[in-house]
């Protein structure tokens, strides 16, 4: 088994693992129309090749024989400090439990490190205990949890962190005045990669219990809108979201 850097040429072997992944881990709990429809929108050819481009971006795929039989996507993310997202970590159910994930991980980790990253995150569906063994087993801890939505159902996310270098505490949650002068309260390890700079959740108490909308990254902006595709979009300077995703394993 070989670990590289993924190319376009990956596409058809990136669906196909990721489709595989996702119906072993949540052919319980989701249909199959909806994931064949979320493997369409985020890992059409044109997806994939903007997300390879960025200077930011790791994404490394498993090979054996040929055939692409895991991947990692992540990114790093300039927050208050700087993050390393994994955004997808998919290994083929005919492949688990090889340890394919484990290297699949620490790659990614290593180039995230280098890049500045102080910490890494992922998230992961209530539904899919074994991904959430997976990070526990690689020492990271379960920081916190939001609901999210998919196909119109809603479901909890649990975000799992690690502080390589040691110590570290979650990303603080600030309090700020729109302007209308409504306090509301930051949260900086719940960010969605946008276009420019990540979107922030923000919640009308410290404790969060009621979710309010987002901040942009980029410009500070409160002006923010969420369609029903919950693409997310910044009024004031353009950054925007496409339709989210969820989980960050699925092994």
């Amino acid at each position: 088994m070989d670990l590289r850097d993924a190319t376009t040429e990956d596409v058809d072997g990136i669906r196909e693992t990721a489709l595989a992944s996702l119906t072993a881990s949540y052919g319980h709990a989701l249909s199959e129309d909806l994931l064949a429809d979320a493997v369409e929108t985020w890992y059409d050819a044109e997806e994939v090749a903007e997300n390879l481009t960025g200077e930011d971006a790791v994404f490394v795929v498993a090979v054996e024989d040929g055939d692409v039989v895991g991947f990692v996507q992540s990114y790093l993310s300039r927050r208050r400090e700087p993050v390393g997202e994994l955004d997808w970590l998919h290994v083929h159910p005919d492949h688990r439990g090889k340890g394919i994930g484990d290297d699949l991980l620490h790659r990614a980790e290593t180039e995230l490190l280098e890049l500045g990253a102080e910490r890494i995150e992922g998230r992961v569906l209530d539904a899919n205990e074994a991904g959430a063994e997976f990070y526990e087993g690689e020492g990271f801890t379960d920081i916190g949890e939001r609901r999210v939505e998919i196909g119109g159902e809603p479901f909890v996310e649990h975000v799992f962190a690690r502080f390589p270098a040691g110590g570290g505490e979650q990303v603080l949650t600030e309090a700020r005045v729109m302007e209308d002068g409504q306090q509301v309260y930051v949260a900086y390890d719940e960010a969605d990669r946008a276009s420019i700079a990540p979107f922030y959740a923000t919640y009308d108490d410290r404790e969060r219990t009621e979710r309010m909308g987002y901040i942009c990254g980029n410009c500070g902006s409160f002006h923010v809108t969420v369609d029903t595709m919950d693409r997310v979009q910044c009024a004031d300077c353009g950054n925007k979201r496409k339709a989210s995703r969820w989980d960050a394993a699925y092994l």
